[in-house]
């Protein structure tokens, strides 16, 4: 039983890492399908860009409330619910029979997946100890890069035996199994932690104020500033890429497939690196600054790759820089947030991490459509440019406006 205990933070930490692998394989099925389901039905480069913008809406809306609601309830309520409700709309787009269906599906999609991340962080926060948290959350965002890293080959795979109504009547089933093993792992501490919000159960008007609280925290916005800046680049990673290696270099389905993975384990791969040598510059030196601005900085600088996507001959060299690109990402992600859990502690963790993720979703929600527009009408390159510069400013920005990283004090609870 000692033993029990002693492995359940773990035991934990991998299933956040699987639900996390289970949001980034939902989100990417389409990317990867769109390509054949436009032999179905019309589907314009503007109607895929706001179809996508159904996801981002709703999941800009959840991640904020899902942050709330889960550092009220706590992340096993939250995240098994927020798994359920996205497999389900999941495996509803196996229905879909017009762009309007889609853009729906997307919707609630997004509704659900805005508590992934929220859940995953509080989850590490609420198990792990203090000097384990960078590599715990390395390990449950790098979840994400293992869905990614699945879906082109699974969903070039099951197209061909099953169709593309089947791949997401199958990936949508996957996440329904997770969320009734997630609610049978026995609840050991956390049931502890459901009684004590049970003791002192907060009005919502209270839930409120203190979120008007948070928002008057000059921190808070310095996270939720760089999450605006920089989200419109991933989700054109994730969106668009599988496009542009088809439009733009003639690769056919079978051969994205086989690529598109590959920077996505690169993905997987720095976000538990990035972690591991966070968690190791700190237990040396004692600095949260060198520890998590250190490999930023890194990544930031890494990250000027994506400017030479449009000089590189063939698809496997643009994969090569993806590679770089999506490795710099996972070293950034993971201290950013292990940054926020750094700042604000138990507390208030989700809600901030919500607030900045709804704000890198509004910032996508208006760049989406925007990059339709600009990809039809002209060409990928302004989006190399962006993807290329927007890293190394921000990580100048956050230098300027948070000169030291440290436990904030007097913090409201929600």
């Amino acid at each position: 039983m000692k033993n029990s205990s002693k492995y359940l933070p773990w035991i934990i930490v991998f299933m956040v890492f699987i639900a996390t692998a289970l949001s980034f394989l939902d989100r990417q099925v389409l990317s990867v399908s769109i390509i054949k389901i436009k032999e179905d039905f019309p589907i314009s480069d503007t109607d895929y860009g706001f179809i996508n913008t159904g996801f981002l809406i709703s999941y800009a809306i959840m991640f904020t409330l899902g942050g709330i609601l889960i550092d009220r309830f706590g992340s096993r309520k939250g995240l098994g619910f927020s798994v359920g409700i996205w497999s389900l709309a999941t495996a509803l787009h196996s229905i879909a029979t017009n762009v309007f269906h889609f853009g729906i599906f997307r919707f609630f999609l997004g509704l659900g997946e805005g508590g992934a991340f929220p859940g995953a962080i509080k989850a590490v926060v609420e198990w792990v100890p203090k000097k384990k948290q960078a590599l715990a959350n390395g390990i449950a965002i790098g979840g994400a890069a293992l869905g990614a890293v699945v879906a082109p080959p699974l969903c070039v795979y099951l197209m061909a035996s099953i169709g593309w109504r089947g791949v997401f009547l199958v990936t949508g089933v996957f996440g329904l199994i997770w969320a009734v093993v997630w609610f049978l792992i026995p609840k050991k501490k956390e049931e502890y932690v459901a009684v004590l919000k049970e003791k002192e159960v907060k009005s919502w008007s209270h839930t409120f104020k203190a979120v008007g609280k948070i928002l008057q925290i000059k921190e808070v916005w310095i996270f939720i500033l760089i999450r605006f800046i920089l989200d419109p680049i991933f989700y054109y990673y994730m969106f668009w890429i599988p496009k542009y290696l088809s439009d733009s270099r003639g690769v056919d389905l079978e051969k994205i497939g086989e690529l598109f993975w590959i920077p996505f384990l690169a993905l997987g791969v720095s976000n538990m690196l990035g972690g591991y040598f966070s968690d190791k510059i700190y237990r040396k030196t004692g600095s949260l600054d060198w520890a998590r601005k250190g490999i930023m900085g890194v990544a930031a600088i890494l990250t000027l790759s994506a400017l030479f996507v449009k000089y590189v001959p063939t698809e496997e060299l643009v994969i090569l820089i993806m590679v770089i690109a999506f490795f710099a990402h996972g070293l950034w992600i993971t201290n950013y947030i292990t940054t926020i859990s750094d700042t604000f502690g138990k507390t208030i963790t989700s809600t901030v991490i919500g607030l900045s993720g709804t704000a890198g979703a509004l910032s996508s929600v208006i760049v989406n459509p925007l990059m339709g527009k600009i990809i039809e009408n002209y060409s990928y390159d302004p989006m190399w440019i962006y993807s290329g510069l927007m890293y190394p400013i921000a990580f100048i920005l956050f230098l300027i406006m948070m000169p030291k990283i440290r436990q904030l004090k007097y913090l409201p609870s929600i």
